[in-house]
């Protein structure tokens, strides 16, 4: 499988050269019309929640989580939450706070998270949104009154691999999250009377295993082995047709709704190993989409930008 160090930490900032205390007065000038707010999207598998850490380091930020699985809280590890080490210290929103078993609509999620972003930005900081459920930022950002486009400027960043690179990718994600200990997680949360069309049970993993779990008990260790073998195929599957049907989505936004999407192309990084896939994602996403976010909030050209890496501070993640 391929593994991506996160050195998440990474203590970066000093961008721009200009005297202390100047980015933050441009930022949250009452001048402006229209406070302003990072969203990141992504197909699942392509490294949204790397970019948002990296960008939290960059800049004062706090991130709001636009996941309609990983709101609801439990089986962390089939819905592939961040952890609290991941998240290096920095405020995470909407992650994993609602019970497991309520439905949780795109009407919640544009009130939480606009709450969220004004309570994030009456702190001095800016709101990072990122998550894969693309249609509730679609039902926050286009809301039928035009509320949060007349109070917030976005800017969008859009994390893309090549769909061949990417599904090796989240299918060798299956197994380590196999390894990691989903199966005994969604066993433990299993319930035969579950309606998998509510709550935390729509998340990809659990459906997938009813049947495995059903005839568990009856059957000798060679037939379980294949009906684990064809769940966890099905789970593969499944999650490749996620993330298609997420990338037609960001398609639709640029192309049909005139978004304006910064495209990161991530597919090399899922190509290297190691040190040199690090190397690949700072050249190739993090550095391209802190110059976006600078230009953005500070209206400074990227020609103004410090290259200066600053100490790492390792957080031991590997995704």
């Amino acid at each position: 499988m391929m593994k991506v160090a996160l050195s998440m930490c990474k203590q970066t900032v000093s961008l721009l050269n200009v005297p202390s205390g100047v980015l933050k007065s441009n930022f949250f000038s009452p001048r402006q019309q229209k406070e302003k707010v990072v969203i990141l999207m992504g197909a699942t598998g392509t490294g949204k929640s790397r970019l948002s850490i990296d960008l939290a380091t960059r800049f004062p930020a706090e991130i709001i989580n636009s996941d309609k699985i990983q709101v609801h809280a439990g089986l962390d590890i089939a819905t592939n939450k961040i952890t609290e080490e991941e998240q290096c210290g920095i405020p995470h929103h909407l992650l994993g706070i609602i019970d497991p078993n309520a439905d949780f609509s795109a009407t919640n999620f544009i009130d939480l998270a606009s709450h969220a972003v004004a309570s994030i930005l009456s702190r001095g900081q800016l709101p990072i949104i990122a998550g894969g459920s693309n249609s509730y930022i679609e039902a926050l950002v286009d809301d039928k009154d035009f509320r949060f486009r007349s109070k917030y400027q976005c800017c969008f960043l859009w994390v893309d691999v090549a769909m061949p690179v990417l599904h090796q990718y989240v299918s060798e994600r299956v197994d380590k999250m196999v390894e990691n200990g989903m199966v005994n997680e969604v066993r433990n949360f299993f319930d035969s009377n579950a309606n998998y069309a509510r709550g935390i049970r729509k998340a990809i993993g659990v459906p997938e295993l009813d049947r495995y779990f059903r005839a568990e008990p009856f059957l000798d260790k060679q037939h379980r082995a294949k009906l684990l073998r064809e769940a966890i195929q099905e789970i593969k599957r499944n999650t490749c047709k996620l993330a298609c049907r997420q990338l037609g989505k960001i398609h639709r936004l640029r192309n049909k709704k005139n978004w304006k999407i910064h495209r990161l192309d991530a597919t090399e990084v899922f190509c290297r190993r190691g040190e040199n896939a690090d190397e690949a994602w700072e050249e190739l996403v993090a550095g391209p989409s802190t110059e976006i976010v600078a230009e953005f909030l500070y209206n400074i050209s990227s020609e103004a930008l410090l290259a200066k890496p600053a100490s790492r501070v390792s957080c031991g993640i590997m995704l």
